[in-house]
């Protein structure tokens, strides 16, 4: 009996990888160089790999926010995907994004991103801003983000075309009480605003529920943060307030835990928000949350120039707020 010629020969098991780090990732976070070795593995998967040792630096474990070195050797273990590349984002994705850029040099492209899409991939999610950008722009070598938005938040986010820019533009977001970076929020809280400005100082702890999902709470075992809300304008028949809130630090949901410190949670928070408010604004059209990374001020980290960047109110916030008006 003939044998079965198209029998495929079956493939060698991937292996274990030891990467040595150079100077263009020198500084990088483990976890990001961790996403652009092993790509189309999610997020939830690379922390896995972290937390449970898989993934060592120098023959020892490390925490997801590590920084590396210089001639640091990372041992990355066998990863075996169904699918080994991410998702390709639509053309009207990447045409969308292409169209909310405010601006971009060499070394910094900062966009208006809009509400409902992931910074970046995992946990369920195909792909985000990130993996987006990098397949409309298949000729940047280099595209990291340097820094994130929940999902739910709109406007300014900002990604670095060089090392260089990341490293630079990460110094500076580690200066705190706004001396090297302004970074204002447009919200609309529940109930009127009373007096002038205030100044939140709480510290947050982010836990995760079985389900994996994260909740931030007012703890004196998390990290400082530091909010300064500036009062813009009352609607006393709908119980709300605009405000500006101003990031002196840049904790996970830090303005929408510090807005819920205040017994004034963001309009249309469905983790820490009033479902009975969120309920009378979705009356006035307002479908999502109403947090937008309004403006952005900081120094160019390559040349010095002074920057102030404004991302203008999306039309699924501008409308809820006109008819409260």
């Amino acid at each position: 009996m003939a044998g079965n010629r198209h029998t495929k020969t079956p493939e060698k098991p991937p292996k274990v990888r030891f990467i040595e780090v150079n100077t263009d990732r020198s500084g990088q976070r483990i976890d990001n160089f961790l996403l652009r070795q092993l790509k189309g593995v999610p997020h939830s998967m690379i922390y896995r790999l972290l937390r449970t040792g898989q993934v060592r630096v120098n023959k020892g474990r490390k925490k997801p926010h590590y920084k590396l070195n210089v001639g640091d050797v990372v041992r990355i273990p066998p990863v075996t995907l169904s699918e080994g590349t991410p998702s390709q984002a639509s053309h009207s994705v990447r045409k969308l994004l292409s169209n909310s850029i405010l601006f971009e040099d060499e070394s910094l492209i900062i966009l208006n991103k809009p509400a409902g899409m992931a910074v970046h991939g995992g946990s369920g999610i195909n792909y985000g801003v990130i993996e987006a950008f990098r397949q409309t722009r298949p000729e940047c070598h280099f595209l990291e983000l340097v820094h994130r938005l929940d999902r739910e938040t709109s406007g300014c986010l900002m990604l670095a075309k060089k090392r260089l820019a990341l490293v630079g533009m990460h110094e500076i977001l580690r200066r705190e009480h706004g001396k090297s970076m302004d970074k204002t929020y447009l919200a609309l809280l529940r109930g009127p605003w009373q007096g002038k400005k205030k100044k939140i100082k709480a510290s947050l702890e982010v836990n995760t529920r079985q389900s994996g999902e994260r909740f931030v709470t007012v703890s004196s075992n998390g990290k400082s943060a530091t909010s300064i809300f500036i009062p813009l304008r009352n609607f006393p028949e709908a119980g709300a307030s605009l405000v500006n809130i101003k990031l002196l630090t840049g904790r996970t949901h830090q303005a929408r835990v510090h807005a819920l410190s205040i017994d004034q949670p963001i309009a249309g928070d469905e983790r820490y928000g009033d479902r009975a408010f969120n309920r009378r604004m979705r009356l006035d059209g307002l479908k999502r949350l109403f947090l937008h990374a309004h403006r952005i001020r900081f120094k160019h980290p390559i040349d010095d120039t002074q920057m102030d960047i404004e991302a203008p109110l999306p039309e699924s916030l501008t409308t809820p707020l006109n008819k409260l008006s």
